[in-house]
C-alpha cells in the first residue's frame, strides 16, 4: 500500500501548477503524509476554517450532487452556526484531491467526502489523518480508505427493492416466456454500485437459476455517465433485441435506456420495464408517463442532516458512537456507520413516499407536458 501511495504522490509531482488556499497551512516535509508534493489549481474560500469541509463528486451522475445535497447540508450547518465550505470536484479525481487539500490547508476541523473513486478518496483520508482531521465517508464508502465514520443508506436493500420492483412490473406489463433481463450498472469505481448490484442480483439470480428469466447483457457504466449509458444500452439492444426488462442502477441510466428504446423500438417504449433510483424529477416524470417502472427514494435530506449532525459534533470534539458498523471488503476493517432505509416508489405511492416529505414539489413534477399524467395518477396540483 505504501508503494501505491508513493506512486500517487509521484504522479502529483509531474503537474506544474501550484495549489493555493485562502489560509495556507504548514507542511511537515513528508510528502506522503502532508501532501506537500501534490500540486493542483484547486483553492479554498477559507469559509470552513474551524468547521467543516465538504467535497462532492460530480454533477453528471445525478442532479443530487449539484442541488439537493449541497442545499440540505448548507441549511444544516447554518442552523447550527457551524463554519462550512462545500465544493464539487466535477468528476475529476485530481481536482477532488486538490479541493480536499486546500480545505485542510485552510483549517477545517472535519472533512466530509463523497468519493469519486477509492484511490483518490484514500489519498484524501490519509492526508486528513496526518492532520488529525476526522473524515466522514458520505453516501459512498472509500474502500481500504479507513474513514472515521460512514453515513449512507442500506445500499444492498436499494438493489433488492429495484429487482423486486422490476419483477412486479414484468408480471404486469410484459409477462413473456422467459424474459431477457439487461443490467445497466453504475460506475465500477463506486462501491455503492457494487452494493446495489449485489442486492438486485441476489433477487434476480433465483429467477435465472429457475429458468423463469434469461440473464442478458450486464455491464457497468464508467462514472455513471448517462451519455455513455446510452451508447452501452444501444449496443445491448442491438445484440439482444428481445430484452424484456432493464435493471438500471439509477434514474439517469434509466432515462438513457428509455431514450434508446424510444428511438429503436417506439412500439415497445413503456412496455419494457426500466428501473431507477434517486427519485429525481425526471425519474418521477418517467414513472408517471409509464416509461419507467419504479425508482428508489433515498431521503437525501435525512442523509444530509445525519452527516451534518455528526460533523458538527466532531467539530465540537464530541466523539460519536453508532450501533451500526459496515465491513470494508478490502481492508476487513469495520467502520462506524449510520445506515438509513430506502423506499421503493411507483406512481401509486409517489405522493406519500416522496412529495409529502418535501423532497420535491408537485409543481416541479407536474409541468405542462406531464400534467395529463399527473391528473391520471391523482398527483395534479
Amino acid at each position: 500500500m505504501r508503494k501505491a501511495l508513493i506512486g500517487l504522490v509521484a504522479a502529483g509531482l509531474m503537474t506544474s501548477v501550484t495549489l493555493t488556499a485562502c489560509d495556507g497551512g504548514s507542511d511537515d516535509g513528508d510528502t506522503t503524509a502532508s501532501g506537500s508534493g501534490f500540486n493542483s489549481t484547486a483553492t479554498s474560500s477559507g469559509e470552513g476554517k474551524g468547521g467543516v469541509g465538504v467535497v462532492m463528486p460530480d454533477t453528471q451522475s445525478s442532479t443530487r450532487w449539484s442541488k439537493d445535497d449541497p442545499n440540505y447540508l448548507k441549511a444544516a450547518f447554518k442552523s447550527s452556526n457551524t463554519p462550512y465550505e462545500i465544493q464539487n470536484a466535477q468528476g475529476d479525481p485530481e481536482m477532488f484531491k486538490g479541493i480536499a487539500k486546500a480545505m485542510l490547508d485552510s483549517g477545517v476541523k472535519v472533512l466530509v467526502i463523497a468519493n469519486l473513486d477509492s484511490d483518490s478518496g484514500k489519498w484524501v483520508i490519509d492526508l486528513a489523518k496526518s492532520r488529525k482531521v476526522p473524515v466522514i465517508d458520505y453516501d459512498r464508502l472509500t474502500l481500504n480508505g479507513g474513514a472515521d465514520y460512514y453515513v449512507s443508506f442500506n445500499n444492498e436493500r436499494v438493489g433488492q427493492l429495484q429487482a423486486e420492483g422490476l419483477i412486479k412490473c414484468i408480471d404486469q406489463k410484459n409477462p413473456t416466456e422467459k424474459p431477457v433481463i439487461a443490467e445497466l450498472n453504475g460506475s465500477p469505481t463506486d462501491n455503492n454500485a457494487t452494493l446495489f448490484k449485489t442486492g438486485y442480483d441476489s433477487v434476480l439470480q433465483e429467477k435465472f437459476d429457475s429458468g423463469d428469466y434469461v440473464k442478458g447483457p450486464d455491464q457497468f457504466v464508467p462514472q455513471w455517465d448517462n451519455k455513455e449509458g446510452e451508447k452501452i444500452f444501444a449496443q445491448m439492444l442491438k445484440q439482444w433485441p428481445n430484452i424484456a426488462g432493464v435493471l438500471s442502477a439509477n434514474d439517469g441510466l434509466g432515462g438513457a435506456a428509455i431514450k434508446v428504446l424510444e428511438a429503436a423500438k417506439p412500439a415497445l417504449n413503456g412496455k419494457v420495464p426500466v428501473t431507477g433510483q434517486d427519485a429525481t424529477v425526471e425519474g418521477l416524470q418517467n414513472i408517471l408517463k409509464g416509461d419507467q417502472c419504479m425508482t428508489v427514494f433515498k431521503n437525501i435530506k435525512t442523509e444530509a442532516d445525519a452527516a451534518a449532525a455528526l460533523a458538527v459534533q466532531l467539530v465540537q470534539n464530541k466523539k460519536q458512537t453508532f450501533a451500526d458498523k459496515v465491513k470494508d471488503p478490502e481492508s476487513g476493517a469495520y467502520i462506524p456507520a449510520k445506515l438509513l432505509d430506502p423506499v421503493a416508489v411507483t406512481a401509486t405511492n409517489m405522493y406519500e413516499a416522496v412529495v409529502k416529505t418535501g423532497a420535491v414539489k408537485t409543481s416541479d413534477i407536474c409541468t405542462a407536458k406531464i400534467q395529463q399524467y399527473c391528473e391520471a395518477n391523482k398527483l395534479s396540483q
